[in-house]
């Protein structure tokens, strides 16, 4: 019962969070669409801050799980960083896409994204850090300083975020599937180990 009320608080303010925007969404609204009473809804969150990223943490369970099953694939540890970073740039474009007004709050309140991504970041860093021990037991990779690594290249693909959902870069000549490209072979040509000149 705690679980389901605690999603229903969730999906009822992703719900109004996409329509109405956050800004423009108090807790009384998110309590009263769940057909609770509001201190019900402070039971489970203490802010509206709170529920905004658990409504981000829901959203991103799609991603987690997506960027989970390319881990464990028996594929080599540089197709597992193509698959990665298509498969997490695609995924967050569709989160953001389909949120309405969320897609607005996150082109332009960076605090916010970063508030909110916070809350995954640490697990994707995680299972970057698998594919990358995998190359390096290997012998694919070279990389001295495998938590960093992982976290620069978490960070680095998600400053790419706002360019791969506008499809911007097109007016450059680059779509969407030609950026992620481009993204994994940046990646790989940093971490690949390099054959010596004979």
């Amino acid at each position: 019962m705690v679980k389901k009320t605690r999603d229903r608080f969730i999906e009822v303010a992703r719900s109004l969070f996409a329509r109405k925007g956050v800004e423009n969404t108090t807790m009384n609204d998110i309590a009263a669409a769940s057909d609770k009473g509001r201190r019900t809804i402070y039971t489970y969150f203490k802010s509206k801050r709170e529920i905004f990223n658990a409504v981000i943490e829901s959203e991103s369970d799609d991603l987690l799980q997506n960027l989970s099953s390319i881990v464990n694939k028996p594929i080599s540890p540089e197709q597992k960083l193509r698959d990665y970073v298509a498969t997490r740039m695609e995924t967050m474009r569709q989160i953001v896409s389909r949120n309405g007004s969320l897609r607005a709050g996150f082109f332009r309140d960076v605090r916010k994204v970063d508030r909110a991504r916070s809350v995954i970041s640490k697990k994707e860093i995680k299972m970057l850090m698998r594919i990358l021990h995998e190359g390096v037991a290997l012998r694919v990779f070279d990389i001295p300083d495998i938590k960093e690594m992982a976290i620069i290249i978490t960070n680095s693909i998600h400053g790419f975020d706002v360019p791969y959902i506008r499809n911007n870069l097109t007016e450059y000549g680059i779509d969407k599937s030609d950026m992620s490209r481009m993204i994994s072979d940046l990646i790989l040509n940093g971490v690949r180990v390099r054959e010596l000149p004979e």
